[in-house]
């Protein structure tokens, strides 16, 4: 039975000459799955099983228009009539299943970074997007009409591969929102100065649009703020969008906000669960009051399904995007029309797979969900039966246990998971318990829920060791044994010093309601570059300590991504969190401890510290592993998650459902998924 508070959404709805099953629609979002600037194999099974999830909409990920926006070769663009066999692949893959299919065209402007295509990026004006980025050309009058003829080449593109629609980006601070905005725009011609200037190029952007894709109904996806000094405001953007749909058919308009600029603005723009939900909803509601008949759709933390039916019910959105929870789970719709939403695995907001890799010029992935870019091959995994049923033991009930007790039962094995503690979850129900990252939780609920209603015997408070699963030992009879043993923290006493606390110590104390020499002048040791160090920072400061953050490298939290890290920093600066990149500690004695320049080797001293917390690095837990693996007549081993090598919870997720589902270690499992198709 479907939820009430969901109704609303899994109605039908219409934009325009477009009739939707329901209001939920999947927002563009880079994938990094592209080949040449074209969609692959993996865009058809990627977007087809969001699809066969339900789900009434999808709009692509941004296609370029033009080779100076394209940046990286695994992004997706149209520069020719060569890439619409693959587009159109992409659309029957969606349509099959009665969704229907967008595709949103952009030039990204003065953030196209030109390393690949040794291209120089494209803006109104030479200023970088952020410091230390490449310096973009100023486009003259010949540039901005080819650009203008590029957009409107690429939506008869999209109008010949069979796509339902068009969305034309201007917002996120990418080329059009860089003409319309006055902090970007500084021309002083005909395509900058006043507003009608200032919209000038949109005007001709649109009307290529509308003259070379006649029958492709169109949209507009905007930001409502800049969150940027002399940026666009919430008023100017509805003066824009009242304006341009006077002159358009716009099907609707999608409020979004933020602008590519290297500061809080970009921050925002994928907030992550430092922000509460929905926390931008007022800019769709804005648009909703002041711009009748118009529909809107929302996006951005929108976490859930019944979270989000609250902009739908309140009248402040038409339509709702989901993103990071299609990608988390693509069957998010599916489960709650057959009143199975309790079996959705919730997304992190933790920008981990998706931001964080997306960034790192790699193909998107997901903590809960590693899946994600291999759909293709895991259902075919699935469609080829059991393999003889083995008794596998798996030690250890963190992330990636649990994830391997799963996929081995789901397998078709007998499984038992066995954890030392008295509850599953390891360092990440640690890591939830520290305030502004509880959101990790959810992870470890959902895979208990799974392990609940799975046939995996659990035992809990029980310690494993290497004798107990040799022949003869109490737990013999184990053809496989899994050891997600996880990690240890370590840390560096300081003789004569402040007190040292490790990590766990650390989250001990904060749950506890804090320690004296926490409450003090505390410096966080950071040799990691993680959330872990941040999130405690942020927390200690919270709670009235004044915090000092060290790092040995030059780079602070240099693993965050830079989308996350520009939120994190400006909360940081405003608790008064002080940095010292490029130091280490040389010493200490009584409350002073010496600083040394990793650089210079020159020292300083920081006076007044009443405690240490040393982020250091881990160590992994893997004696179990070690002993059985050289040990003649011993079980099958095999080794995941930190106690592989400590690392995150991707990875750990990851090699949990490789080495239950092919009982192997995670390169073989990884080569065996491959040869699957």
């Amino acid at each position: 039975m479907i939820k009430a508070d969901v109704t609303s959404l899994l109605s039908p709805f219409s934009l325009g000459s477009v009739h939707l099953r329901n209001r939920v629609f999947v927002p563009g979002h880079t994938t990094n799955f592209g080949h040449a600037n074209n969609p692959t194999d993996r865009h058809v099974a990627y977007h087809g099983e969001r699809a066969k999830g339900g789900v009434g909409l999808i709009i692509t990920e941004g296609i370029r228009v033009h080779p100076t926006s394209a940046g990286r070769h695994i992004s997706l663009g149209s520069f020719d009539d060569d890439s619409i066999p693959a587009y159109a692949a992409v659309a029957e893959a969606v349509q099959a299943h009665g969704t229907k299919l967008f595709a949103q065209l952009l030039h990204t402007g003065r953030q196209a970074n030109g390393d690949a295509t040794r291209t120089a990026a494209w803006s109104p004006g030479t200023t970088p997007w952020a410091a230390g980025t490449h310096i973009p050309h100023a486009m003259g009058p010949t540039d901005i009409a080819i650009v203008v003829q590029a957009f409107g080449a690429a939506a008869r593109r999209m109008q010949q591969a069979g796509y339902d629609g068009v969305e034309i980006h201007l917002g996120h601070g990418h080329l059009i929102e860089q003409f319309l905005s006055p902090f970007s725009n500084t021309r002083t011609d005909a395509y900058g100065g006043s507003l009608d200037g200032r919209l000038r190029f949109t005007r001709e952007v649109l009307a290529a649009v509308q003259e070379q894709a006649p029958d492709l109904p169109m949209g507009i996806r905007v930001s409502t703020d800049e969150f940027l000094p002399g940026g666009l405001t919430p008023p100017d953007m509805v003066e824009i969008v009242d304006l341009l749909r006077q002159e358009f058919p716009l099907l609707y308009v999608h409020a979004s906000h933020a602008a590519y600029h290297g500061s809080y603005s970009l921050g925002t723009q994928m907030a992550d669960m430092s922000f509460g939900h929905a926390q931008f909803r007022h800019h769709a509601a804005l648009f909703k009051k002041e711009i009748p008949g118009l529909p809107v759709l929302a996006v951005c933390r929108l976490d859930s399904l019944p979270e989000a039916a609250e902009l739908v019910t309140a009248g402040e959105a038409d339509l709702v995007g989901l993103a990071r929870p299609h990608i988390a789970d693509p069957y998010l719709v599916r489960r709650a029309e057959e009143g199975r939403a309790h079996e959705v695995r919730s997304c992190l907001a933790c920008n981990q797979g998706c931001v964080g890799r997306l960034e790192a010029n790699l193909p998107i992935s997901c903590v809960v969900n590693p899946e994600v870019g291999a759909e293709r091959e895991w259902a075919r995994v699935r469609s080829t039966g059991t393999a003889p049923t083995r008794r596998v033991l798996v030690v250890g009930g963190g992330p990636s246990g649990m994830e391997a007790a799963l996929a081995s039962c789901r397998a078709g094995h007998e499984v038992t998971l066995a954890e030392a503690g008295r509850e599953l979850g390891g360092q990440v129900t640690t890591a939830a318990s520290v305030p502004g990252r509880e959101r990790l939780g959810l992870m470890i609920a959902d895979l208990t829920r799974e392990l609940a209603d799975s046939d995996v015997t659990i035992r809990l408070g029980e310690k494993v060791t290497s004798a107990d699963v040799l022949p003869g030992g109490r737990l013999d009879g184990f053809d496989d044994v899994v050891v997600a043993t996880g990690a240890r923290p370590t840390k560096r006493e300081l003789p004569g010093g402040p007190p040292v606390l490790d990590v766990e110590e650390t989250v001990e104390a904060l749950t506890a309601g804090g320690s004296e020499p926490l409450r003090g002048t505390v410096l966080v040791r950071d040799d990691q570059g993680t959330w872990t160090a941040a999130s405690l920072a942020e927390a200690l400061a919270r709670e009235g300590a004044q915090v000092h953050i060290l790092s040995p490298t030059a780079s602070f939290a240099a693993k965050i991504t830079t989308y996350s890290k520009l939120a994190l920093t400006k909360r940081l600066g405003e608790l008064g969190i002080r940095a010292h990149v490029m130091r280490d500690v040389d010493g200490a004695e009584g409350t002073t401890l010496v600083l040394r320049d990793t650089l210079s080797g020159h020292t300083e001293e920081l006076t007044g510290i009443t405690a240490v917390v040393d982020v250091a690095l881990p160590v992994a837990d893997d004696g179990i592993y070690r002993e059985l693996d050289a040990r003649e007549g011993a079980p099958r081993v095999h080794v995941v998650g930190d106690a592989n090598a400590p690392r995150t919870a991707l990875e750990a997720v990851y090699e949990g459902r490789l080495a239950g589902t092919f009982l192997t270690d995670a390169v073989s499992g990884a080569e065996l998924l491959a040869r699957t198709v």
